[in-house]
């Protein structure tokens, strides 16, 4: 490939896995330069509600669509969305996981079902010398894709990727103090055996050269 450059590239993302959902579920794009806090800020928005995100963002509501003005002068929330989906490809896929991941534990209670696929990248590479006759090459490549829907509503919990809502920090926790623990309890045990091995040892040698030199003299 070396007489040749790169001209453009073309990526075919692939098609949503999830038929049914509702049309006002937000489709969040994850690229390799996205910016982990813009994408929260807006799918909090739509799960949370504009207002709640907006206060812990320490930052004023946006003012534009969907909000009107209630009776006490506060702007009103647009509808919560009971659904939010997150795709990538290739890089960033483990963005878009730590993104899914950070919205579960902001907001209790959601199911999550995962979906992994490819999508296709075209790649059109254009001569250096196009008077050396040589042709445009066109080159396909399949890049790994997710596609990750969370959800306030029950789904089908036979569904391959499905991942039931809850707290597994007590699962982590227990696990760590097992792992500590096993290491604390093996270093104590193999260093008493050390230390017990070799001074019996010094001291049954020294006894014995000792006598050995009386012996002699």
């Amino acid at each position: 490939m070396e007489n040749y450059s790169k001209g453009r590239t073309v990526e075919q993302p692939s098609a949503c896995p999830f038929p049914g959902l509702p049309p006002d579920t937000p489709e969040v794009r994850v690229k390799d330069g996205s910016k982990i806090r813009n994408l929260l800020r807006y799918a909090l928005s739509r799960v949370e509600g504009k207002a709640k995100a907006a206060e812990e963002e320490e930052r004023p509501p946006p003012e534009e669509g969907g909000g009107g003005v209630t009776e006490g002068g506060q702007k009103e929330a647009r509808p919560l969305c009971s659904h939010v989906v997150f795709t990538a490809s290739g890089k960033g896929v483990s963005k878009a996981i730590t993104c899914a991941e950070i919205v579960k534990r902001r907001v209790k209670g959601l199911h999550q079902l995962t979906k992994l696929l490819f999508s296709t990248v075209v790649e059109v590479w254009e001569p250096l010398e196009p008077a050396a006759g040589l042709d445009s090459l066109t080159v396909n490549r399949n890049l790994p894709a997710i596609w990750i829907l969370l959800s306030r509503e029950p789904m089908d919990r036979g569904e391959p990727g499905y991942q039931p809502p809850g707290r597994y920090d007590l699962l982590w926790a227990q696990s760590a103090t097992k792992e500590e623990g096993g290491g604390v309890t093996g270093q104590r045990t193999g260093h008493k055996r050390k230390k017990g091995g070799g001074g019996g040892g010094r001291g049954r040698g020294a006894g014995r050269h000792t006598g050995h030199s009386r012996d002699a003299a």
